[in-house]
Order: structure tokens, then C-alpha cells, then sequence
């Protein structure tokens, strides 16, 4: 009664080895082939459960996602002459799982260095029909729209790869044409500046010299309305001495005569020889002024 307890048990666990061989499972996130002694007998097997004879059949399972190929930057020569150096990455799928296996062996390092290839080329040749100016800001969208379309028909006939999309993440010049460039924007700055600079010290220049000018006229103006002014006072002091000569001569004499005193013997040390009856000494003599 054991050994056939026993003999089921190894029965049941056999089938049960048998069957777990026999069944394979895909996943909505894979694509599947079906090969017999290496020959492809079934290809884009859907998502589910699936069933292949042990030893005789060979699945393989490939990720049907979205992936990304982010390739390394690149040298590329425009139509001007100019290198650039692109950096770019690629959106790919897995459009026909029969011919990506047969073209890649299922080896998806080996369809990221096909498919970097390509997207190359198309690269260089885009770059090599237009100008800088086109490449780095007018014409970016079309070019990568125009290189998508035409890195799709290829890599889908010959490795069953699709390309959703292709995006430039930089374009840069060269180190040394980067230094170049910086050299002459240096030189085109500094003789910018040198140009504004002359053209400041001929703009202050001429202001200098307008205001050395308004000042020379506003000092003569000055000059000369002062001397109106004194002229005018020296006029009216004139006519008010005239009037008040005119009006009292003796009076007029003897302040005449007291002024001269006072500035003559301002210093109290002149010695003056005079006549006794010198017209100077006239009102010291006699305070009417009478000769």
C-alpha cells in the first residue's frame, strides 16, 4: 500500500514538473516568440497563458515598453563648415518581435548600438543640408519630425525596431571653435566699448567747452551789467552832488574841505608846508569860508 502511496506521489510530482515545462505565461508588458530547435514557429505571442511542448519548444520574452536610448554626444558638420556637437536621445519600441529577434538575437544592447547607428546617420545627414542658424533654433522641429519619419521606415523593416521620436537635448560648439568664438565676441565687445567710450569723451568734450563759453559770456555779462550799475550810481551821484552844489556852493565847499582834512591827516604823520593863507587852510581860518 506504500509503495503505491508512494508511486502516485512520484506520478503527481513528475506531471506537475511536466506541466510547470509545458505552460509559460506572457506578461501585457512583453513580447513573446516561439522556437522549435532555434526556428521562430510562433511570433508576437499575446499577453495570457500559453502552452509548448518541454524540451522541444523555446520561448523567448522581450520588453514591449517604451524605451529610451540616450546616445552620447556626437560631432556633426553643418553646411557652413561649422561642427556641432549634438546630443541627442531616441524613443523606441519593439514593433515586430520576428524581426528583432532575427536581427538583434534578442539582445537589446546589440539593437540600442543598430539603432544609435542609424539615428546617426540620419543625424549627419540632416545637419550636413542645413546651416547652423537652422539647426539650433528655425528649423529644429521639422528636422528631428523629418528624421523621425525616416529612421522609422528603415529600423522597422530591418529590425523590427519602432521610433516614436527622436529629441536633441543640446547643440553645442566644439571646445576650441567655443573658444574661438568667445575670442572674437571679446574683441568685437572691447572694440564696441573703446567705440562708445571715444564717442563719451568727445560728447564731454564739447560739453566742456560749451560751458567754459557760457561761462566766459555770463562773466562779461555780469562785468558789464556791474559796470551799467556803477556807471548809473556814479551818474546819480554825480547829479545828486551837482544838485546839492548847485543849491548851497559854500556848503558844498566846506565839506569838500572837511573831507580833505579828514584824508589828509588820516595817518596823523604827514607834514605838509603850506602858507598861512593857502586856499587849503580857508575854513580853518575862518568857518564862513571867507577869503
Amino acid at each position: 500500500m506504500q509503495s503505491k502511496s508512494m508511486l502516485s506521489l512520484i506520478v503527481f510530482v513528475a506531471l506537475l514538473g511536466l506541466a510547470s515545462t509545458a505552460i509559460f505565461v506572457v506578461d501585457e508588458r512583453e513580447r513573446a516568440i516561439k522556437l522549435r530547435f532555434g526556428q521562430i514557429v510562433e511570433s508576437d505571442i499575446p499577453p495570457g497563458i500559453h502552452f509548448k511542448l518541454p524540451w522541444v519548444h523555446q520561448v523567448k520574452k522581450f520588453d514591449a515598453r517604451l524605451l529610451t536610448l540616450d546616445s552620447k554626444p556626437e560631432r556633426f558638420l553643418t553646411i557652413g563648415k561649422k561642427f556641432v556637437e549634438v546630443d541627442s536621445f531616441v524613443k523606441w519600441r519593439i514593433a515586430d518581435v520576428s524581426i528583432y529577434y532575427q536581427s538583434t538575437s534578442g539582445n537589446r544592447f546589440q539593437a540600442a548600438n543598430l539603432l544609435a547607428n542609424v539615428v546617426n546617420k540620419g543625424l549627419r545627414d540632416q545637419f550636413a543640408s542645413r546651416k547652423l542658424q537652422e539647426v539650433v533654433s528655425g528649423e529644429r522641429d521639422e528636422l528631428m519630425e523629418d528624421l523621425t519619419k525616416a529612421t522609422n521606415t528603415q529600423t522597422k523593416a530591418q529590425f523590427g525596431i519602432e521610433v516614436v521620436d527622436i529629441r536633441v537635448k543640446g547643440i553645442d560648439l566644439p571646445e576650441d571653435l567655443s573658444n574661438n568664438v568667445y575670442r572674437r565676441m571679446k574683441t568685437e565687445r572691447e572694440r564696441e566699448a573703446n567705440e562708445l567710450r571715444s564717442q563719451g569723451n568727445e560728447l564731454a568734450e564739447g560739453i566742456r567747452a560749451d560751458a567754459d563759453r557760457q561761462k566766459v559770456v555770463i562773466e562779461a555779462s555780469a562785468y558789464s551789467e556791474a559796470e551799467r550799475i556803477r556807471g548809473e550810481g556814479d551818474a546819480k551821484a554825480a547829479e545828486v552832488y551837482a544838485k546839492a552844489y548847485s543849491q548851497d556852493r559854500d556848503f558844498y565847499s566846506f565839506t569838500r574841505s572837511l573831507k580833505a582834512y579828514e584824508e589828509t591827516f588820516s595817518e596823523g604823520q604827514d607834514m605838509f608846508l603850506l602858507k598861512p593863507d593857502s586856499e587849503f587852510f580857508r575854513f580853518l581860518k575862518n568857518s564862513q569860508g571867507k577869503r
